[in-house]
């Protein structure tokens, strides 16, 4: 089982457990997202990690995969999809362009728009993004058996729905 978040103001090495950054007193009252805050943060660097290897920044495998699977897309189609911003998809559509893995052409259907396309070249890329994923799960799963994978996924789906059902209710924001 995994380590819990130490009690706020006690040293994780009192309580024999290891946190990557100090759970300051101001986060006790948040214990689970502290950790979320923690687990995000490593698993942002480990996946930076493997796709550096494989020229690309996280987010760009993202996108990539959801090219190799629909096929071309407008930019506008993929913020949807990747519940990004319009900037932010810009400007990683423009780094993978200058890769050569994307291809922008225009929109038979709308002039105003361009549809993203992957290139030959970024088919080559699909297994090393494939076997990068295969290896950040393996990283994130290490001992754990198959039923705690299985209870940690539900527990973070769980935790998504929470999520999204907060930002759509315009209340979840207000003190209660």
């Amino acid at each position: 089982m995994a380590p819990t978040a130490p009690e706020t103001g006690t040293n994780p090495a009192q309580t024999g457990q290891e946190v990557s950054v100090p759970v300051p007193a101001a986060a006790g009252g948040g214990p689970i997202s502290h950790a979320i805050f923690r687990v995000a943060r490593l698993h942002r660097m480990f996946a930076g990690q493997l796709l550096r290897r494989i020229g690309l920044h996280p987010g760009q495998e993202l996108v990539m995969m959801h090219l190799w699977e629909l096929g071309p897309q407008r930019q506008t189609d993929l913020v949807r999809l990747l519940d990004s911003d319009a900037a932010t998809m810009t400007r990683t559509v423009q780094r993978l362009e200058q890769a050569g893995f994307v291809r922008r052409r225009p929109c038979p259907t709308d002039k105003r728009a361009s549809l993203v396309e992957p290139t030959a070249a970024s088919l080559a890329l699909r297994r090393e993004v494939e076997q990068s994923w295969t290896r950040l799960e393996e990283l994130v799963t290490a001992g754990m058996s198959a039923d705690e994978s299985t209870a940690a996924l539900e527990t973070l789906e769980l935790l998504e729905r929470n999520l999204v059902r907060a930002a759509t209710d315009p209340a979840a924001g207000a003190d209660a």
